[in-house]
């Protein structure tokens, strides 16, 4: 499995226990969502390595303790400390309207309501206060806070996002 069929779960943050078992971050909007998952792959030394689920319980604020098939002493989950949590896309819920997942929209041309195309959508900067639409034309960086109301619609047939950036901003970067 590589990274491209994959998206970032989370990561181990601490150990849980004296019995291999450990906390996991769950970097996601819905923790509740996968309290039902048998394996996940974590990336060990740049390799995403498969580990079958045991038991996982959902706490709150985002963690779950996880008990992983052979990691079954403190210093095999001391090994897995700080490492990062794939799972596979075929795991993720499908969204529709224009909800979309960041790692979906990656190279979408980008159609703004009163500049028309924009460019191609590099990145999703998820900023936790001000998430950032990184948007690309003839080698400019455009720069669109991902705010409530600014997606208009998101033709994933055609792979295009239709936005509606805050007056001038656009003209800011073009100029």
């Amino acid at each position: 499995m590589n990274k491209a069929d994959c998206f970032y779960l989370g990561h181990i943050s601490k150990l849980h226990g004296f019995k291999g078992e450990v906390s996991l971050f769950l970097d996601v909007t819905n923790p509740e969502d996968y309290k039902s998952i048998n394996s996940i792959f974590i990336d060990i030394d740049n390799s995403l390595t498969p580990f079958f689920v045991e038991t996982i319980r959902i706490k709150n604020k985002g963690f779950a303790s996880i008990k992983l098939k052979d990691v079954d002493d403190e210093f095999n989950a001391r090994s897995l400390l700080r490492k990062e949590v794939y799972l596979s896309i075929k795991f993720l819920p499908k969204l529709d309207g224009i909800n979309f997942y960041d790692h979906e929209v990656i190279g979408f041309n980008v159609f703004d309501e009163r500049e028309g195309h924009i460019g191609e959508l590099k990145s999703v900067i998820d900023l936790k206060l001000n998430p950032l639409l990184q948007v690309v034309q003839n080698k400019k960086e455009i720069l669109i806070p991902l705010i409530k109301g600014s997606v208009r619609k998101i033709d994933r047939v055609n792979k295009e996002l239709y936005i509606k950036a805050p007056d001038g901003l656009i003209d800011l970067y073009l100029q």
